[in-house]
């Protein structure tokens, strides 16, 4: 557990609002364009699993911020 504060927290922070913005925004703008002419069941599925795919990198991410190491790090 660290004990001082490190500077990846407030980066990551910022770094996490601005992809997520950038994500948001390339999905609103293109994926209307693609399944717009598609049946609104799925649509609802494309748009259910555009929402959740972000979450997969996201823990990686998290475990950088606290530790400082991409992923989960070996024992030693």
């Amino acid at each position: 557990m660290r004990t001082e504060p490190t500077w990846r927290i407030p980066i990551g922070i910022l770094g996490l609002i601005a992809a997520l913005l950038l994500y948001g925004f390339i999905i609103a703008r293109y994926a209307p364009a693609i399944i717009g002419d598609w049946p609104t069941w799925a649509q609802t599925l494309v748009y259910l699993t555009l929402g959740v795919i972000w979450i997969r990198p996201l823990r990686n991410f998290l475990i950088w911020m606290e530790t400082g190491h991409w992923g989960v790090r070996p024992q030693d």
